[in-house]
């Protein structure tokens, strides 16, 4: 049997779980390409104008695979994995969605509801009803999430050691180790932005490896642990409805406050309701801290150029206020 898996949305942070988990099922997993302007203007077709632009993307990949001729396209409900936090209303909509707005996928699409307590979404019990559409029984589906638990949790020990999520993915899943990145000019960026828009080389057209080229660490959110980046938010009368927005905010608080993190750099996708709420309490914290921020807001016309020029002015400006501190010391 042949599991679709699209390469976007939480892809980039549940992909070693999920691959694991059908292949121990006996399934063949398939994963959609890379984006491609033609995967993402098919997917523009498919969508309402309103919606933003990494859902747009999500239609395109569910196309491909849809074309691929997939037997099953795996998509969850992704709820909650937080107490008292949700995911955004579209990601909770999403398979009704693309049941009843893609052609062919009504009968194709797994979605099982997942609620968790916390990032861990391997609970056996969250995947039993998906377990008898596949045919496999509740000890299998246990069996077979016990292996992919330990190989999610391998990929989230790895990411915390500083290296990007798909480097970790490389890792665990092929057993590829990155190359080491040379940091030249000790300029440190904390890049901001959900894991579907930083890891997707047409939304963000490359922008960690574009930093690192200039000799840039980059540090994001999934390199941080779970337990600092909520103590960072204890501070506020009132957190974000949404998790993974908590976690972008708490990052960008702890790269204000982190003397080692030179400047910041927020990665939003046009159209993203919570994120222009995180994007102006950074605008206006980032004053009081006296720390650089630039917002990066990527739709389907922004233009390579447009990037490449405002980061290499972004960390240019910060690496001549480095060195001139340096010497006034």
């Amino acid at each position: 049997m042949r599991i679709g898996i699209p390469r976007a949305l939480l892809y980039y942070y549940y992909y070693p779980l999920w691959k694991t988990f059908f292949e121990k099922l006996g399934c063949e997993v398939v994963i959609s390409g890379k984006t491609t302007i033609d995967l993402l203007d098919k997917g523009i077709k498919a969508s309402v104008s309103e919606i933003c632009v990494p859902i747009k993307i999500l239609n395109g990949h569910v196309l491909e695979l849809l074309e691929a001729g997939v037997d099953y396209i795996f998509l969850p409900r992704m709820m909650s994995i937080r107490k008292g936090q949700f995911f955004c209303p579209k990601f909770m909509g999403l398979p009704d969605m693309v049941r009843y707005s893609l052609p062919g996928a009504k009968e194709k699409v797994l979605f099982p509801n997942i609620k968790s307590l916390s990032d861990d979404i391997s609970d056996e019990k969250l995947y039993y009803d998906m377990g008898k559409t596949l045919g496999v029984t509740d000890k299998d589906v246990r069996e077979s999430l016990s292996g992919a638990r330990k190989v999610w949790n391998k990929f989230r020990s790895f990411s915390k050691k500083g290296y990007t999520a798909l480097e970790a993915m490389e890792y665990v899943l092929e057993g590829k180790l990155p190359e080491k990145q040379a940091e030249d000019i000790g300029v440190t960026i904390g890049l901001m932005g959900y894991v579907y828009d930083v890891y997707d080389d047409l939304v963000s057209m490359g922008i960690v490896d574009r930093l690192r080229n200039m000799g840039v660490k980059v540090m994001t959110f999934e390199m941080m642990d779970e337990t600092m980046l909520d103590r960072e938010l204890d501070h506020m009368k009132k957190r974000l409805f949404w998790t993974f927005s908590n976690k972008l905010l708490g990052a960008g608080y702890r790269f204000l406050k982190d003397e080692g993190i030179d400047g910041i750099i927020h990665v939003t996708a046009f159209g993203c309701g919570p994120d222009s709420l995180i994007g102006k309490l950074m605008e206006i914290d980032s004053e009081e801290y006296g720390k650089p921020f630039m917002t990066i807001r990527v739709d389907e016309h922004t233009g390579e150029n447009h990037l490449q020029t405002r980061i290499e002015a972004f960390v240019d400006m910060i690496y001549r206020k480095k060195t001139k501190c340096i010497k006034e010391a």
